[in-house]
């Protein structure tokens, strides 16, 4: 195939494709991006003060060091400021998810979006749906084993799970946290990333 030739045949692809549908298409895949965007900042550590260890499931110690209300007495972070961290985290979890949402639900009535693009909107909100079930069980289950706060962000095949914690996290702690992701999510515990937050 000459270039000529393959560049007429990308051409003919678009036209078939049509715009509305390229759209669609484009904007399902902008949502997968925000979403996946999401993931990534609010399950770093980079503005919350702290260094953790062992974001492969495997450790739960964290470091105070960059903690500026941890004196030399070994002070422990404001309660307020923990459980504000928490609420923040829910909150933009659930307004990302509900801006997807709304967009897939947009597409899926659009009578101009072919069956196919339709179809993969539906799918994306049933995903979509059973993430925030299993994110939503997680974390219930991990509050009834003694943690006071937990927030987990479920993304494809891996999971950050964020819980509050007096002091490192154990090794009984962070099997227990695996365990549980895994029973509710069938994650494995390579892909799941735990996180203490002291408070």
């Amino acid at each position: 195939m000459t270039f000529k030739e393959g560049t007429s045949a990308v051409k003919n692809f678009f036209v078939k494709m049509g715009k509305k549908n390229l759209i669609i298409v484009g904007a399902v895949v902008l949502i997968g991006v925000a979403v996946w965007l999401n993931w990534i900042f609010f399950s770093g550590d980079d503005d919350d003060g702290y260094t953790y260890s062992g974001n492969s499931g495997m450790s739960g110690e964290l470091d105070n060091s960059k903690n500026p209300t941890s004196g030399e007495e070994g002070t422990k972070t404001d309660d307020t400021s923990v459980d504000s961290y928490f609420s923040s985290v829910q909150v933009s979890r659930q307004r990302a998810r509900d801006e997807a949402l709304e967009v897939l639900n947009a597409v899926v009535d659009n009578q101009n979006a072919t069956d196919e693009v339709k179809a993969e909107a539906v799918a994306e909100i049933k995903q979509i749906s059973l993430e925030m079930k299993q994110e939503a069980d997680i974390e219930s289950v991990i509050v009834s084993k003694g943690f006071e706060q937990c927030v987990t962000v479920i993304n494809g095949d891996t999971a950050s799970v964020v819980v509050k914690c007096d002091g490192s996290l154990t090794p009984a702690q962070l099997a227990q946290i695996n365990a549980v992701v895994y029973e509710h999510a069938g994650i494995e515990p390579v892909n799941i990333t735990i996180i203490g937050k002291e408070g």
